[in-house]
């Protein structure tokens, strides 16, 4: 289906997107195996105009609806209309163009997600500039290393500490001529600039944008090597969100009295919130920004803005579920809420549309008010849908969450691919899947088990690598899936993680670390096997789960090196790696583990910082440790 133009519209870009039912997915069986699913677009590209439209037809379609909201300094949070959120837009385009930055000209962006990112994103694409993201943890190094290959010749950073991080760099970026800074008032001195410029330069720059035009450089994680420029276009973005936005109608239109809002907390940096926010201003759903994620920041944040649905990693989702049982545990209350967390997962396995049975009723009845409605609490009371991403979130904690009343959507993705290619069918979930096709999108699984998809919102290739993704082609993801009877897609492992034991055993090591980092205890854990004879672990531990542990233990002053090698730390994280073990074969089980006394860290260049591992690393740094597990006998 097509999307229907505006004439009136002033960039004449598609109208806004309608209700419309999920289209069943196409699927092509070889030898009684799917191998193949792809599920028709539901709305069809645009013809004309850009991402940098879209304040503009807001603000020409419904000049007084809030699409955005500022956090005041009381923490009261204020709504920005579209015709408000517009003006602005215009003003820094008129800025940026003052300062000389020409049509097709990089803007490097380094912040956390705050309002300043979303406004000066969309006011380069009004200025018909490229916007680079740069994660405001990045390196001197890091940052240089993007700032050289995308040629940026401007770059906005939120604080003092990142402007001298860059400002440091300066002699290896000739080319780089402006340094801009949110916290010192960049964003007015540019709307200063910006003054004597007519708005007609601005629109005139818009005018000339087409979807097939670069919309931005995103910047791989860089787990093996350097990361790499991803070039995605305006072309990419509208057939990611335009489908996702209509695929998952309840999400981003009100089916209640409350209006469709999230506050956005996870990097603007990476693909994932990107798409979201796009998506958000593209449907004029209401968007708030959360630049910090400590516990107790984002708690206030989401009490005071109260989002219907949120965009979360599992992480995040593991650390509220964590959070919640160490507090009825310190209350004595442990077995209680153990049981409610079974009630609900029972509760999250039932088939759509399918009633519970007296007992899960009454479970739920009498747990609602105790431990679900808490839950809910903790999000900000109105959350009803979750956006999952950026690694597997795990069957237990999915069903928990759709038992305790929130829906998940999981989804699958890459920067490839501007976000999410697979995405839980609203009405039609299944657990442990990451659901069928994004709408124009095909899934394919080659015979060695590689995902590869194809469809609108796949890139165009790499930057600066002298070749382009040909329109219509495969991309290989790396990632080693398979595809059920119904067209569901599950991922099991990455490629290239992919261990062979010295026994000639294949072991996937995503779906045990995915379990383990679930427990409380542990933060990150890291499977190691490749050429030896049995698998084996390396285990951190994570932060507010152990000083609970401490405390409940009453070990607070026990030193962390001795901590590691605690038989009742150790007997909790052996049950822990035995639950984990259930999901495997023998051959392909954890025999042997160790506690490091410190954490996985990017600043340690173990993570990326998307907090993918970097397996070498680790296996580098690590290396005397890992030969401990293998040394003397082993469980039979």
């Amino acid at each position: 289906m097509g999307a229907e133009l505006k004439p009136d519209s002033p960039a004449g870009t598609a109208s806004p997107i309608s209700s419309v039912q999920p289209v069943e997915p196409v699927k092509t069986v070889i030898n009684g195996v799917v191998r193949e699913v792809r599920v028709p677009a539901l709305v069809g590209p645009p013809q004309q105009g850009s991402l940098g439209d879209i304040p503009f037809d807001n603000a020409h379609q419904a000049p007084r609806e809030a699409v955005l909201a500022r956090k005041e300094r009381d923490g009261s949070w204020r709504d920005v209309s579209a015709a408000e959120f517009a003006a602005e837009v215009l003003a820094v385009a008129k800025g940026l163009i003052a300062e000389g930055l020409r049509e097709g000209d990089r803007l490097a962006i380094m912040a956390r997600t705050t309002y300043e990112w979303t406004l000066l994103d969309f006011a380069g694409w009004a200025a018909g500039l490229v916007t680079v993201p740069i994660y405001p943890t990045s390196s001197a190094l890091q940052a240089r290393w993007i700032i050289q290959d995308s040629g940026a010749v401007a770059c906005a950073v939120e604080d003092t500490a990142q402007a001298r991080l860059i400002s440091n760099e300066r002699a290896h970026l000739p080319w780089l001529a402006h340094l801009w800074e949110f916290d010192t008032g960049a964003v007015a001195r540019l709307i200063k600039a910006g003054e004597r410029i007519p708005d007609a330069v601005v629109h005139n720059r818009r005018a000339a944008r087409t979807p097939d035009a670069v919309a931005t450089l995103i910047y791989t994680s860089g787990t093996t090597g350097q990361p790499k420029g991803c070039v995605i276009t305006h072309a990419n973005f509208f057939a990611q969100v335009d489908n996702a936005v209509e695929l998952l109608h309840p999400v981003f239109k009100s089916v209640s009295k409350d209006p469709a809002s999230t506050l956005l907390f996870l990097p603007l940096s990476h693909v994932f919130g990107r798409m979201v926010a796009v998506g958000c201003l593209r449907a004029r759903v209401k968007l708030g920004h959360a630049p910090s994620i400590s516990t107790d920041d984002l708690l206030a944040d989401l009490a005071g803005f109260r989002p219907t649905f949120l965009l979360a990693i599992p992480y995040v989702l593991e650390k509220v579920y964590n959070t919640a049982r160490a507090t009825a545990e310190s209350m004595g209350r442990a077995s209680s809420f153990d049981r409610a967390a079974r009630i609900a997962q029972r509760l999250g396995e039932l088939a759509k549309g399918k009633a519970p049975g007296l007992v899960l009723r009454a479970g739920r009845a009498l747990y609602d008010p105790l431990v679900y409605r808490r839950i809910r609490a903790a999000l900000g009371g109105r959350v009803r849908y979750i956006l999952s991403g950026g690694s597997p979130l795990g069957r237990r904690l999915a069903a928990f969450y759709t038992g305790a009343g929130i829906e998940v959507f999981e989804g699958y993705g890459l920067t490839e691919t501007t976000g999410a290619s697979t995405v839980t069918p609203p009405q039609h979930p299944r657990l442990g899947t990451v659901g069928w096709p994004l709408p124009g999108t095909a899934v394919h699984i080659a015979e060695d088990g590689e995902v590869l998809l194809a469809g609108g919102h796949v890139f165009a290739g790499y930057w600066n690598s002298g070749h382009a993704l040909p329109y219509g082609s495969w991309l290989a993801t790396g990632d080693i899936g398979e595809l059920d009877a119904d067209g569901y897609l599950t991922i099991t492992g990455r490629k290239k993680d992919l261990i062979i034991t010295s026994g000639g055993k294949n072991v996937a090591p995503a779906p045990l670390e995915d379990w383990l980092r679930a427990h409380p205890l542990v933060g990150q854990c890291m499977v190691v096997g490749d050429n030896r004879p049995y698998i084996t672990a390396l285990i951190t531990l994570e932060p507010d789960g152990l000083h609970h542990w401490r405390q409940m233990h009453r070990k607070q002053g026990v030193p962390m090196r001795e901590l590691v090698r605690d038989e009742e730390l150790l007997a909790d994280l052996q049950r822990a790696v035995d639950e984990a073990n259930r999901l495997v074969s023998r051959a392909e089980s954890i025999r042997r583990f160790a506690v490091l006394p410190g954490e996985f860290t990017e600043a340690r260049g173990h993570l990326t910082p998307s907090m993918k591992l970097k397996r070498g690393a680790v296996a580098r740094d690590y290396a005397d440790r890992i030969e401990e597990l293998y040394r003397g006998p082993r469980d039979a």
